[in-house]
């Protein structure tokens, strides 16, 4: 690797970093709707609270912001770098936004973030966790439920599709931060009190207690 290589990989770390710290959440949500999603709903800066807290126009723009600033940085590298440093740089922005320099240190779940780095450099695997987050979500309409089951998934499907060996390895600890991360969570699933997403097509809680009446 050349001097120049190397002065470029830090450039696009350092930048991946920088641009992973931008929380969109809190940009969308002061600048467009005059609220600070860190005091609503579960206080976190990430597109699950925004799309809680300020509907889904907030939330689809938040979830855009967030995966552009996962996937352009991982795209890059994956096409200019070898896996190693490709998954190092791709990784960069997740920590970003998990511990973002402009909210000292503190940030969102990364869950968003890691998938647009996933989408960049595993498409086909991205694909079919897609696929499990949604049925999971479906199904159970957890949010936190079908994130971990995704991430789960994703370190067993690199072994399973024969990866990288770089990529299989970040897969494991990309997966063991986000489970972390995703602990209190863990506890209010344990507990039966995690917040459900609401669809369209579930009834309200009053229209459901009129339907049990006889």
């Amino acid at each position: 690797m050349s001097a120049l290589d190397i002065v470029l990989a830090v450039a696009l770390g350092l930048g991946g970093y920088l641009l992973g710290s931008i929380p969109f959440a809190l940009v969308v949500g002061k600048w467009g709707f005059g609220v600070d999603v860190r005091d609503h709903g579960s206080g976190n800066v990430g597109t699950t609270n925004v799309f809680r807290v300020l509907g889904r126009k907030a939330g689809i723009l938040v979830l855009a912001g967030d995966m552009t600033k996962g996937f352009v940085p991982a795209f890059i590298a994956g096409h200019v770098y070898g896996p190693w440093l490709a998954v190092i740089l791709g990784v960069m922005p997740v920590l970003g936004h998990m511990y973002s320099i402009f909210l000292r240190g503190s940030g969102g779940k990364g869950v968003a973030t890691a998938a647009a780095v996933i989408l960049a450099l595993m498409p086909m695997i991205f694909l079919i966790l897609a696929a499990v987050w949604v049925v999971v979500l479906l199904s159970t309409r957890l949010v936190s439920l079908a994130s971990l089951c995704a991430t789960v998934g994703f370190a067993s499907l690199t072994f399973i599709f024969h990866e990288p060996l770089a990529y299989r390895i970040v897969a494991v600890i990309v997966g063991a931060i986000v489970v972390w991360a995703h602990r209190g969570n863990i506890r209010r699933i344990a507990l039966r009190c995690e917040s459900r997403v609401t669809f369209p097509w579930n009834p309200r809680p009053a229209e459901s207690s009129k339907a049990g009446r006889p």
